[in-house]
């Protein structure tokens, strides 16, 4: 089971409830069920590109990264292959048992973007853009697919766009000028989604101080450990900036709910890396 939760990268799936709920939330559609179990089909989705990750990256990690399950051998490569594939079949039928056709229009796109970066896209110029892609679809998913919900669906997807982008240097380090442009990033987010009540700002300052001070930090000394904390607090920052896009909808019962996901996320990072 520790082996599972470190090839799915199982903590890291708490970044993954506040996109379903954002998207219900800029949309206007009803909290209940059909939202609860929309987060279950992205937290499905979300594991099946990290096994999928270490499934494609497999040769690569046994030189870079021997400790990860599959090249330490506690995963074999068919069994990491099988949870990828039965997890993305979770997914999709979650999604549409929730939602019905409407949802599958999203969530068949998300499960295709998430294997076409796993597989084809990744070390490519379009890698970071087909993540963004991914998580930008992950919230209209939660919205049913409804327009109303894309301003808040970018958002998240310009964050993720910047995250992914410098975690192509977290184990070989990089120039001051990457991290650089992921903190101009995670202030032109933050200033952008950070309007509506009192809650909506202060939880879009918690993402900007925990995201972009760890940024700052690799922008001072860009070695691959400090990009890696960078990466890890990106991913983790994820939830503030998904509780600010639901608190300045006026719904602040269920942004604090997934604010609270906040510090176990970084608690339980220290024991399975999110990266």
């Amino acid at each position: 089971m520790k082996a599972l939760a470190e090839l799915v990268r199982a903590p890291a799936a708490l970044t993954v409830p506040g996109d379903a709920v954002a998207g219900a939330a800029a949309s206007g559609w009803p909290f209940g069920r059909r939202t609860l179990a929309l987060t279950g089909a992205s937290v499905c989705l979300y594991w099946a590109g990290m096994a999928l990750n270490d499934y494609a990256d497999r040769a690569l990690d046994a030189v870079e990264r021997p400790e990860r399950p599959i090249p330490s051998g506690r995963v074999t490569p068919p069994a990491a292959f099988g949870v990828a594939a039965g997890l993305t079949a979770g997914g999709l039928g979650i999604a549409a048992a929730a939602g019905g056709r409407r949802a599958l229009r999203v969530a068949v796109p998300l499960a295709a973007t998430v294997w076409a970066y796993d597989f084809a896209l990744k070390n490519t110029v379009l890698g970071p853009a087909a993540m963004a892609a991914a998580r930008t679809l992950d919230v209209l998913l939660g919205a049913g697919g409804a327009r109303a919900a894309l301003p808040a669906a970018l958002t998240v997807g310009a964050h993720t766009y910047a995250v992914t982008a410098l975690s192509r240097s977290e184990v070989t380090g990089a120039s001051p000028a990457l991290p650089a442009a992921t903190l101009v990033a995670t202030a032109g987010v933050g200033v952008a989604a950070g309007r509506g009540g009192k809650l909506a700002p202060a939880l879009l300052g918690t993402y900007a101080v925990t995201t972009g001070g760890a940024q700052y930090d690799a922008v001072r000394d860009p070695v691959a450990p400090k990009i890696r904390r960078a990466v890890g607090a990106g991913i983790h920052g994820m939830i503030p900036l998904q509780a600010g896009l639901i608190a300045r909808t006026g719904a602040w019962r269920p942004a604090l709910a997934v604010a609270a996901a906040f510090p176990l996320a970084r608690a339980l990072g220290r024991k399975v890396s999110p990266t």
